[in-house]
């Protein structure tokens, strides 16, 4: 994959380039500002790009704002944003188009390469990658509304799984189910959501979208 690294620490960005090359991918840019991404996004149309959302100038979402302006231009362009602290409407705003390739991680799940990687190779494949402390933040948020209060309690569990960019079969290991057994939840799942079924991998940013959208308080 050709890749963008954006992330004002340097030691950081250092890291992540090491790391991602060291698992055969390739960096075609790295950047230490907004503008800086933004340009280097519009000239190399990576197959993804590694964004950290605070970043100079402001020091606010300068990130977030050049991954989104980015993806205005350039639909569908796969990014994963690192973000310091739990921040749900920075991963609203991102499946906001109901495109999917997008996902959203915590920085220290930098450090577990594994995850990383993973989370890397599923958002440049047009999935999403959402980080477990931003699920569980949602699950302990009380009433999750927005046609979730319809789901069970399995179904719910299924669905954190599948905004994590879980593929059903992972889901079903996690869950100690079988894939059928999970493909069945989904199923029922779109269905109390009324998700339609024209496309699976749409339906599953759909559904992740409206997990996302549920109230925070």
């Amino acid at each position: 994959m050709r890749i963008v690294v954006a992330e004002d620490l340097y030691l950081l960005r250092d890291g992540m380039v090491r790391l991602i090359e060291a698992c055969g991918h390739e960096v075609v840019a790295t950047a230490a500002t907004g503008p800086e991404t933004l340009d280097a996004l519009r000239k190399w149309r990576p197959d993804v790009a590694v964004i950290d959302v605070r970043m100079p100038p402001t020091q606010s979402d300068e990130g977030l704002r050049a991954a989104l302006a980015a993806r205005r231009e350039m639909p569908r362009l796969p990014v994963l944003v690192l973000s310091q602290h739990v921040e749900q409407l920075y991963a609203r705003e991102l499946l906001a188009d109901g495109s999917g390739a997008v996902g959203y991680l915590l920085k220290e799940s930098v450090f577990d390469a594994d995850q990383f990687i993973g989370a890397l190779e599923r958002v440049a494949g047009g999935g999403t990658a959402m980080d477990p402390a931003v699920i569980a933040k949602l699950l302990s948020a009380g009433s999750p509304g927005r046609g979730l209060e319809r789901l069970t309690e399995r179904e719910l569990s299924v669905l954190g799984l599948m905004a994590e960019g879980l593929s059903n079969q992972a889901i079903g290991r996690r869950l100690f189910l079988s894939e059928s057994a999970i493909s069945k939840y989904t199923t029922s799942m779109f269905g109390k959501l009324g998700i339609s079924d024209d496309d699976d991998s749409n339906r599953r940013v759909l559904a992740v979208l409206a997990y996302l959208n549920a109230p925070s308080s």
